[in-house]
């Protein structure tokens, strides 16, 4: 079985069941392994609701890890961070598609990065890494007199908030205006906030349904407002964005990378 074999970090989840779809679609592509906590044992393809696959998931996150060229992952925080720390000490490189990293989490895929090719990014789509790309132009070119908002949308379930995308657009901004996000980032407002601090970026998050995602930035000057907004329709694309991802690591030396480098924006 020749190609790049791919593993599949928390396969009983909605990602999950999209990202072995995926893998076993694209050329060139290798479904190495998969975990899941409540279905082990089970093949990945009926997990997924596919014909058999031939490969049965586990528990065994290092199984997994050891028998992968690359594994992809849209986990939690803390389990992202255990299997960055596995995946470097196996030379397998790694997709990160999980948000919400809190420090500790950020600094094992960090270190991961200086042993394996990683590639950690909030949103997987082509679409919304274009968006990235015109905010920080779109900031750069208006000055602090435009305020900048950003609203995102989510469907119930999700658990963080602003979302990972959010706070990519949000540090896309900052970085045209040559500040630092923490500097200026408001996330929540309730009450009397007083006025809009100049040069802010705020966010709001909203939550409801089933919506996938949408995400707008908002830059809203004197008489003028200009709004670039991206919303999301299916889940897959974000599949497809990880499993392209995981195609690109294979040659690519340790580092840490972004979708950016992926699509060679």
């Amino acid at each position: 079985m020749t190609g790049c074999r791919i593993g599949i970090m928390g396969c009983g989840g909605r990602m999950g069941k999209l990202l072995i779809a995926e893998v076993l679609a694209t050329p060139g592509a290798v479904l190495a392994g998969g975990t899941t906590s409540s279905a082990a044992g089970r093949d990945l393809g009926e997990i997924a609701g596919l014909p058999p696959a031939g490969i049965v998931g586990t528990a065994d996150a290092e199984a997994v890890i050891a028998a992968s060229d690359v594994v992809i992952d849209f986990t939690a925080p803390a389990v992202a961070a255990r299997h960055a720390i596995l995946a470097a000490s196996h030379g397998t490189a790694l997709v990160i598609g999980t948000t919400g990293l809190d420090a500790a989490a950020t600094s094992a895929i960090e270190a991961a990065a200086a042993a394996v090719a990683v590639i950690a990014a909030p949103n997987m789509s082509l679409g919304v890494n274009l968006l990235l790309g015109l905010v920080e132009q779109v900031a750069r070119r208006l000055d602090a007199g435009y305020d900048i908002e950003i609203v995102e949308t989510h469907h119930r379930h999700k658990v963080d908030a602003p979302s990972g995308t959010a706070l990519g657009l949000g540090k896309a901004a900052a970085a045209g205006r040559g500040v630092e996000l923490d500097a200026v980032a408001i996330r929540s407002r309730d009450g009397h906030t007083g006025p809009r601090p100049a040069g802010s970026i705020g966010f709001a998050a909203l939550r409801g349904g089933d919506i996938v995602g949408d995400h707008t930035v908002m830059f809203a000057g004197e008489g003028e407002r200009l709004e670039l907004t991206h919303r999301a329709g299916d889940r897959r694309i974000y599949a497809r964005g990880a499993v392209r991802a995981a195609l690109w690591t294979m040659e690519r030396p340790a580092g840490l990378y972004g979708m950016r480098d992926v699509l060679g924006l």
